[in-house]
């Protein structure tokens, strides 16, 4: 769900840096042949995460929840030569696709594409995360946000998307809530309160929370 009318979307889209021919393909390629495209992070997303990362250039990027690899390549164009970007997924299924656009992109070098359970692979990684990015099953969000929040440097950002969940994190009266709805409120209510971070909620395509940690 997008929270601006489709013109306003448009309009910021047309004045953002035009998507290049690979992430056209990347786009076309999922809308075919993979379901639930619309889980894609898309143009506007993909700027802005790109944007950031070259700003803030940090030298390793955690990315929990892969997809197709479109979110992964522009925050790839945002690193340092020296900078790397671990990103995680547990769809195996999807791994020739990615790893063809990775290959595509010129930084299959810099890019760590790692498949199983989140959950298990964090604590196997070593180092710090100067930059995480949040965008895999939402009921674990507060799971994985625990898992990294100490390995993340004073400085650094963790982004997490679908925050705002097609608009269900504002209830009407006498409406049920769903887990994943459940989930999302209780991560955004937990980073409101944590003390260790300052944060702005976004709302950017499906909402976009950022954290930046004291």
């Amino acid at each position: 769900m997008e929270f601006i009318a489709p013109e306003l979307l448009s309009y910021c889209e047309n004045h953002s840096t035009e998507e290049d021919a690979l992430l056209k393909k990347v786009v076309r390629e999922t809308q075919a042949k993979v379901l639930m495209p619309r889980m894609l992070s898309g143009h506007l997303q993909g700027k802005f995460l790109q944007v950031l990362v070259k700003m803030h250039r940090p030298q390793t990027i955690l990315e929990i929840g892969t997809y197709t690899g479109y979110s992964a390549i522009c925050m790839a164009r945002g690193l340092s030569s020296t900078g790397k970007l671990i990103t995680l997924d547990k769809n195996d299924e999807l791994e020739h696709m990615v790893r063809g656009f990775f290959s595509e992109s010129g930084y299959a070098n810099q890019i760590d594409y790692r498949l199983g359970n989140a959950l298990d692979l964090i604590p196997q990684l070593e180092g710090s995360f100067d930059f995480v990015f949040i965008d895999a099953d939402k009921k674990n969000n507060a799971q994985y946000y625990q898992l990294i929040i100490d390995r993340v440097p004073s400085g650094g950002i963790i982004l997490a998307d679908n925050v705002l969940w097609s608009g269900k994190v504002i209830q009407q009266e006498g409406q049920k809530t769903d887990k994943d709805t459940k989930a999302i409120l209780e991560f955004n209510q937990m980073v409101a309160d944590d003390k260790r971070v300052e944060n702005c909620l976004l709302p950017i395509r499906d909402g976009l929370m950022m954290i930046r940690k004291y």
